[in-house]
């Protein structure tokens, strides 16, 4: 499709709600075909040890293009400001909060859903991490109707792209936010004119990506091969997936399959130095950590923590 050959009879009233990078991408190819009326993104946060306040992504879009910009601490806050705003829809993306039935009752063709899965694969708030984690072959974009449930509303259309091997969830992220924003501008004339496709998701079928965890963080090397290169590709290159040597954190931002297998030792344990890293025991055999980060440490390639290293690494474990 051209997208430079859609037209409507009327300029649609959208208000769109997002706030990471994500939702960021979403929006910026949705505003070059249609007029925002509002942003509505999560309240300003404090980072760093000198509590600098920074925009969101969705938020700065919003000041550099002088969009009115709603910040609530709880969306029902803002239920008579949307009210009066009178939509015709309502987009979100990744926007960070559950939108109350109240809400959703409001826009006069509904609110829709930009979400990084294949529903009813992987709802919840960390579908691109748990794609890659979980070991999935292939994800993708759908834009649904919300309802009361967690990513459980109707399918209006899907797209699906394949992992690959060498994908971590920021490069997933990218190329999903890519096709969100693509697909969106694609179906949404059919929204708009009411001809759109509405599919029920199979409940059978559903799975879950939760927000991750600290316990998802860590490494557990008495799985299998597999799973552990899985959960460092899908940490990287945020939150990062990490262990212990000695006291202290050893983030992993990298690793590959090794060509050993240990009968003997520990699950965990170095079992080798080998040119770009070292090795590590797992259940079925091995694992070369070749990008890693000491607590306190810069992130750096594994040859050169061995360099700098005082102590002989092989049979240190890791937990």
């Amino acid at each position: 499709m051209n997208f430079e050959d859609i037209k409507l009879e009327k300029d649609p009233t959208i208000i769109f709600m997002g706030t990471p990078e994500f939702s960021a991408t979403v929006l910026q190819g949705l505003m070059e075909h249609y007029k925002i009326r509002a942003i509505v993104t999560q309240p300003d946060r404090k980072v760093g040890r000198d509590e600098k306040v920074i925009f969101s992504p969705v938020k700065q879009i919003a000041f550099d293009n002088d969009i009115l910009c709603l910040q609530p601490e709880k969306i029902r806050d803002i239920l008579q400001d949307i009210n009066v705003l009178e939509p015709d829809l309502i987009i979100t993306c990744a926007y960070g909060q559950i939108l109350p039935l109240e809400m959703l009752q409001i826009p006069t063709l509904g609110c829709i859903n930009v979400h990084a899965s294949l529903l009813p694969r992987l709802r919840g708030g960390a579908p691109i991490h748990h794609a890659i984690i979980d070991g999935y072959s292939k994800t993708g974009i759908t834009i649904m109707y919300m309802d009361k449930g967690m990513d459980t509303g109707d399918i209006i259309s899907q797209r699906e792209i394949p992992i690959t091997d060498d994908d971590t969830a920021e490069t997933l992220h990218d190329k999903l936010a890519v096709l969100g924003k693509d697909l969106l501008i694609e179906t949404l004339p059919s929204i708009l004119n009411k001809t759109n496709k509405r599919v029920a998701q199979d409940e059978s079928l559903a799975t879950y990506g939760f927000n991750i965890t600290r316990e998802d963080e860590h490494i557990d090397f008495n799985t299998v091969n597999r799973q552990v290169i899985n959960r460092v590709r899908g940490l990287n290159s945020w939150p990062g997936a990490y262990c212990r040597l000695d006291d202290k954190i050893l983030k992993v931002w990298k690793c590959r399959e090794g060509s050993g297998f240990y009968d003997l030792g520990t699950p965990g344990e170095i079992t080798k130095i080998y040119d770009d890293g070292f090795g590590v025991k797992t259940s079925n055999g091995e694992v070369v950590l070749t990008e890693v980060q000491l607590e306190g440490k810069k992130k750096m390639a594994a040859k050169d923590f061995i360099n700098g290293y005082h102590e002989n690494l092989v049979g240190k474990i890791l937990r």
